[in-house]
């Protein structure tokens, strides 16, 4: 049965080429159209402000793989700024934010499998209670930023912003994660259909758990990137990225009802949503109807793909 799981890879990639080719199109539009579209720095800023939706969207795909979603990523991001921002000892205040992260995915992942409460109903709980422990560590923006953490964010080598590795590696990760080993096997199997999953040996509450748990912690590190380019904290800088993440992983050709897609389709929903953000600010076109924009894509990406069973 697990064999048979993995002769349907081929058919798991989703839109993710579709996705591509938008992204092509509109890099080329705007590059045609606006030439300080093309300029080095405008790329590089692209890059650095594209980094943390990049690195959220990939976790994001997990749990989405699976059926389900996370809300709560936003506000983990957030709360990751905060705690670099509060707590004096940097290894001390690093450590909190992957074990505050790995903990809210926990919770989201038990409520899920455990006491069967909807995806989006029981993240979106969790990111609401969050938020106020957010405000509580840190009700304003402010703090300061470990030195190092602010120069692995804004440095570049040999010309290249050092986003770019960090958006590689958390690729690499998913990457793997998905395509090279059991887990990612199990993954897709799960959101394939459960209850056939369960059939074929898989653990289904194991699975879906983790997923959970790795959505928060590849939030974290997109907290830590966010943190290190604003140099502060904020309780609200990671609001956004919640929708924004999903509408990203959707784009991207993965399918909400789970079992098809994975990150490649990710990453260029999440660089279309960013080039999108760009090409307004070159244009000049009012910020405050981005999310206009994402929420218009997001639509969009749903309504394209039919959602469908994928038996085993």
């Amino acid at each position: 049965m697990i064999n048979r799981l993995a002769s349907r890879r081929a058919d798991r990639n989703g839109g993710q080429y579709v996705s591509g080719l938008l992204l092509l199109v509109a890099v080329v539009a705007l590059g045609a159209s606006f030439s300080s579209f093309r300029t080095p720095q405008n790329l590089a800023n692209l890059i650095v402000q594209a980094t943390p939706l990049l690195v959220v969207a990939l976790g994001q795909t997990l749990p989405i793989l699976t059926g389900g979603l996370d809300l709560s990523v936003g506000v983990v991001m957030s709360l990751s700024t905060c705690i670099l921002a509060t707590t004096g000892s940097p290894a001390l205040a690093i450590a909190l934010t992957v074990a505050s992260a790995a903990l809210v995915g926990v919770v989201n992942g038990i409520g899920v499998t455990r006491f069967r409460v909807h995806p989006i109903i029981m993240t979106l709980s969790t990111g609401t209670i969050l938020q106020g422990i957010v405000l509580l560590v840190q009700p304003s923006p402010g703090g300061s930023i470990w030195a190092p953490i602010s120069a692995a964010v804004g440095n570049s080598v040999m010309g290249v912003p050092v986003a770019v590795l960090w958006v590689a590696l958390a690729a690499w990760i998913a990457w793997s994660l998905l395509h090279r080993s059991r887990f990612g096997l199990h993954l897709y199997s799960v959101g394939g259909g459960a209850d056939n999953a369960a059939l074929a040996g898989v653990g289904v509450a194991r699975t879906t758990i983790a997923a959970y748990v790795l959505c928060a912690l590849f939030a974290a590190v997109a907290g830590i990137f966010l943190a290190g380019r604003i140099s502060s904290g904020d309780p609200w800088v990671g609001a956004s990225y919640g929708l924004d993440s999903v509408a990203a992983v959707a784009l991207g050709g993965t399918q909400l009802s789970g079992g098809v897609g994975g990150p490649l389709g990710t990453i260029f929903g999440a660089l279309l949503l960013g080039i999108v953000g760009n090409g307004m600010n070159i244009v000049q076109i009012n910020p405050f109807l981005l999310s206009v924009v994402n929420g218009t894509l997001l639509l969009f990406a749903v309504c394209l793909r039919r959602r469908k069973e994928i038996g085993i």
